[in-house]
């Protein structure tokens, strides 16, 4: 796969080093000369160009990438490179880095972005996640928000202790994809059992978040004071 990544701060150059390591093509575009880091990510392309230009996409082949992900610090910066490389050139995939939350609403389908990534929400959700038990935690959004990406922690009083996965009449458009376990991280089998502090890992479309909630909700004893929980925005 060819990503074309624009920003090569620490945000882009930790991002192209993850795909090389997997094995993707990867071309980092930066316009200041001091940040053309190329030791940094050697396996990497690098190209001095303002990846808000038309000239620069084109000699950047943006048409010929599978995914252009704009990671700059600035968030107009990005807006316009997810604009052009998804009117412009057509490419598939495009995602976008939120740098502050006020401008959250504008990393939609009409600046032509398919996945937006807020720093600090999900730096948000991360600490939810770290500290909630029994209480939806929604991690990430996919899609202009069609579908979620969303945690729970079962609590020891649980009683899906022991239910099989298959046994659990989970709600409609929503699929478990992980449990992770200890140091385990498993792919769920409609056999396996579920366990007190297993971390289950959804995809829910955001409407059924609800009824996962109260589904998880009534298989625990409630502990005093536990009653106001709910799913968590991102």
């Amino acid at each position: 796969m060819r990503v074309a990544i624009a920003g090569a701060g620490n945000v882009g150059r930790s991002i192209a080093r993850e795909l090389t390591e997997n094995g993707h093509q990867v071309l980092l575009i930066e316009r200041e000369a001091r940040a053309l880091k190329t030791a940094s990510v050697p396996a990497a392309q690098w190209l001095l160009a303002d990846a808000c230009e038309l000239a620069s996409l084109e000699e950047a082949r943006i048409q010929d990438c599978q995914v252009m992900v704009a990671a700059t610090g600035d968030d107009k910066v990005n807006l316009v490179v997810a604009l052009l490389a998804k009117t412009e050139y057509g490419v598939p995939r495009v995602v976008a880095r939120i740098n502050h939350p006020k401008n959250e609403w504008l990393f939609n389908e009409a600046w032509g972005v398919d996945v937006s990534v807020s720093i600090p929400r999900l730096l948000s959700a991360l600490v939810e996640e770290a500290v909630t038990v029994g209480d939806l935690v929604r991690l990430l959004s996919f899609r202009e928000g069609e579908a979620s990406l969303v945690e729970v922690t079962l609590p020891p009083d649980t009683e899906l202790a022991g239910s099989r996965v298959g046994s659990i009449a989970w709600p409609p458009d929503v699929t478990l994809v992980a449990i992770l376990r200890e140091a385990q991280v498993l792919v769920p089998t409609p056999d396996d059992p579920l366990e007190p502090g297993d971390e289950l890992l959804f995809i829910s479309a955001p409407e059924m978040e609800p009824a996962l909630h109260d589904l998880l909700a009534t298989a625990t004893n409630a502990q005093p004071g536990s009653a106001d929980s709910g799913s968590s925005s991102s």
